[in-house]
């Protein structure tokens, strides 16, 4: 069963909340409330975000302030965010967004559609890039454990080898399908760049199946990094 992905919602209007579980709730995601920045950055300590959707005004700690932090953490900096609020107050309010480290702000009232199209880009990516630290965690196994894994210690290495070469070739095919998306839809840059990076993740994931393959090449492969 493939685990769902959680978005955190960070508004301090419960009708604000509820709105947005509504309109995301097709994606059929785990949607997590907070209705605090303080009550955000206890929620993720704990638990890993496919991607963040923060209200600006809040009273307290604001929308800036919890992303600065957010950004500060390495367990999350990497986290998407996107940011929304009520009032515009122009292009330095939207660059004030940009520069506290969120992929996209958006102005209410915004259409749902948008906003639950720009939110499942990141969720795939998320579930991309859970996919391939679970192909990376594999890999590691069969260097490190002469062959052995938790797919099936009885295995032969030949074998094993085999099903993580189809293992990540399903992600691969995903992947592209997905960078093919983003081109046609002119998609944020943010999200791009996220894509083009898990690109390049698992090219260096293949170049390391294909080097322990007999006759393809010598010694163990570097794995790379998840970073």
């Amino acid at each position: 069963m493939v685990q769902k992905a959680k978005i955190l919602l960070v508004d301090d209007r419960p009708e604000n909340l509820l709105a947005l579980e509504a309109i995301l709730s097709a994606l059929d995601q785990t949607l997590v409330r907070a209705s605090s920045g303080e009550e955000a950055l206890k929620a993720l300590l704990t638990d890993d975000f496919a991607v963040i959707l923060l209200d600006v005004q809040m009273p307290g700690m604001d929308g800036f302030e919890t992303a600065a932090h957010i950004k500060r953490r390495e367990r999350t900096r990497d986290i998407p965010i996107i940011f929304l609020t009520a009032i515009n107050h122009g292009p330095h309010h939207t660059f004030r967004g940009y520069a506290a480290g969120a992929v996209d702000y958006i102005s209410k009232p915004f259409d749902p559609w948008v906003l639950r199209a720009k939110v499942s880009v990141f969720v795939e990516l998320y579930m991309k890039n859970c996919q391939l630290r679970e192909q990376a965690a594999l890999l590691r196994l069969q260097l490190e454990g002469g062959g052995k894994s938790a797919v099936g210690a009885s295995k032969e290495p030949a074998g094993l080898l085999a099903e993580l070469s189809a293992r990540l070739a399903a992600v691969e095919e995903q992947a592209e399908a997905l960078s093919k998306q983003l081109d046609d839809d002119s998609a944020d840059a943010a999200a791009v760049a996220t894509a083009a990076h898990l690109e390049r993740k698992l090219t260096g994931l293949r170049r390391a199946l294909d080097a322990l393959e007999p006759g393809t090449g010598s010694g163990a492969p570097s794995v790379p990094s998840q970073s």
